[in-house]
């Protein structure tokens, strides 16, 4: 079930908009401010964020920068704003698409399956194997070596799926904070400490000698698959931060 997050403060608008999205099989969430539209959005990691423009606290572009700063969500602009240069704006800020207000609900459908392909795409060539687990970013699963499902909490999955998209790059400490819990815990380190330690616990051979999830000191974290996977490449980290 994909994930969609209303940010719109018209309360009947959106009200209408969730019933007729549930309706057809999505999982919805609303917020009536700016604010609280990125606090959802930072807590839930939506599939699909759908963005009016118009909202009592923030301007609509200032919530689509603050989106952009740490995820990758397609977010679908819903403006009464018609004016071309409204929706050059809007897309030259990161929006995936502009559906002008009023709109039939069949439109808003079409355009929802339309990101959500084009999601899924990018990451469908995205399959990691490694001797010991399979990363499927498409199927959002890992499985391990003899091919059982690897459960991950939400949280766990999405640290999996960003070190997965950076294959063999480093991903710093507050892009990692940025992106699973939002722009505010950007100095939560510990955070970091105790999941990266969760997922070398579930995917490792060894987690005390790391051979995928590997620490750069006082930098970030790193995904790779050694040349030989049978030797470690990580010595044993009391404190991997």
């Amino acid at each position: 079930m994909s994930r969609i997050l209303v940010i719109d403060d018209e309360a009947l608008f959106a009200r209408a908009l969730s019933i007729g999205l549930r309706a057809r099989g999505y999982d919805v969430g609303w917020a009536s401010s700016a604010v609280k539209g990125l606090e959802l959005a930072a807590r839930q990691h939506p599939d699909v964020v759908l963005l009016d423009l118009g909202l009592p606290d923030l301007d609509g572009l200032e919530v689509l920068s603050a989106l952009r700063a740490w995820t990758t969500a397609p977010v679908i602009v819903l403006s009464a704003r018609s004016q071309e240069q409204a929706k050059v704006e809007a897309l030259d800020s990161g929006a995936d698409d502009y559906v002008t207000k009023p709109f039939g609900m069949e439109e808003l459908l079409a355009r929802v399956r339309t990101v959500l392909r084009r999601d899924a795409s990018a990451g469908s060539s995205a399959t990691i194997v490694t001797p010991h687990f399979t990363v499927d970013r498409a199927g959002k699963t890992v499985t391990d070596g003899d091919g059982q499902l690897v459960r991950l909490t939400p949280t766990e999955w999405h640290m999996v799926e960003i070190l997965s998209r950076n294959l063999g790059r480093l991903v710093p400490h507050r892009q990692l904070l940025r992106e699973v819990w939002g722009p505010q815990y950007e100095q939560e380190l510990e955070y970091l400490r105790v999941y990266v330690g969760r997922i070398r616990r579930k995917l490792e051979p060894d987690p005390a000698r790391p051979r995928y999830f590997i620490t750069e000191a006082g930098m970030g974290y790193r995904f790779q698959v050694p040349d030989n996977p049978e030797l470690p490449v990580g010595g044993a980290i009391p404190d991997p931060l």
